[in-house]
């Protein structure tokens, strides 16, 4: 089969461990595919995610690497087993790839960590509310592409709550505030935020404007929980499109900012408060 041309962000990941596994054996290229007996081409195709990997070929590769982490390996074999399509597969072509790979993200996490500086969380947001924060890009985007945009969001919000998994948001109180959409559009999603912080798998917390600073990251992010701690992503929201980052040195870093953003923020109950304070003040 011919390479593939846009591998998917699972697709990409599992070439991203396995250049992990070599670069720690501190093996180049050409030794791993002599190891192998196949082509050097072939091992910088499997790592880049443009042709697939079998369950047999990852553990040759693994074993070739010396790699003893099963628990990774079995995850990887877990992986390359799973051929299915998302459900995000139908909006390919018609949104940009970076919008589907953040659907695949969250549909294949076992657990979601995010903090947001600008607006409400994805898998909280109201109708009007999503459709008016696609309303604010520059250039204006086209009216088809605003409505598949909010159709998407509101797909994915679905898709959570028919299948959910622990949902962990910190939110400055900046995006209490920020009305998107006018007064009216924000008051409504204030009372859905209200109810969703009452779901038994999400839990929301608020980092208010009197904490002395709130530490590291200044942009929105999403920390994905993979089936074991190697396999974390996180979601960096960048105004181009969606970063990936899944460095082991990195992953610890963000850890860390999630854990000080912890100590900061207010308590659910306290959050909750906070929230309905706002929303009648509005």
């Amino acid at each position: 089969m011919p390479p593939r041309l846009n591998p998917t962000l699972r697709q990409r990941r599992i070439g991203a461990e396995l250049r992990k596994m070599r670069e720690a054996a501190g093996l180049q290229t050409v030794n791993l595919s002599r190891a192998l007996g196949i082509d050097r081409t072939q091992v910088s195709q499997m790592e880049s995610g443009k042709i697939g990997v079998s369950p047999e070929r990852l553990r040759s590769f693994a074993a070739a690497c010396k790699c003893t982490n099963m628990p990774l390996i079995e995850a990887l074999e877990s992986m390359v087993q799973d051929r299915s399509k998302g459900w995000w597969e139908e909006y390919r072509g018609s949104l940009p790839d970076g919008i589907l790979e953040n659907a695949e993200l969250e549909k294949r996490s076992d657990g979601l960590m995010m903090w947001l500086l600008t607006h409400m969380p994805g898998p909280c947001q109201t109708i009007n509310y999503a459709s008016s924060v696609f309303g604010r890009v520059f250039p204006p985007l086209p009216r088809h592409e605003l409505e598949a945009r909010t159709a998407f969001r509101m797909q994915r919000k679905a898709d959570l709550r028919r299948n959910p998994k622990p949902l962990t948001a910190f939110i400055y109180e900046s995006v209490l505030w920020t009305r998107f959409g006018g007064t009216q559009i924000l008051k409504e999603q204030l009372g859905s935020l209200l109810e969703d912080s009452e779901l038994p798998w999400m839990t929301i917390r608020v980092v208010p404007f009197d904490v002395e600073t709130f530490p590291g990251a200044a942009e929105n992010l999403a920390y994905a929980f993979g089936s074991v701690p190697e396999l974390d992503t996180v979601e960096r929201e960048l105004s181009q499109g969606p970063e990936y980052v899944d460095a082991v040195n990195e992953l610890a870093s963000y850890r860390y900012i999630f854990e000080r953003t912890e100590s900061v923020a207010l308590s659910t109950s306290n959050s909750r408060d906070l929230i309905s304070k706002i929303a009648r003040d509005l």
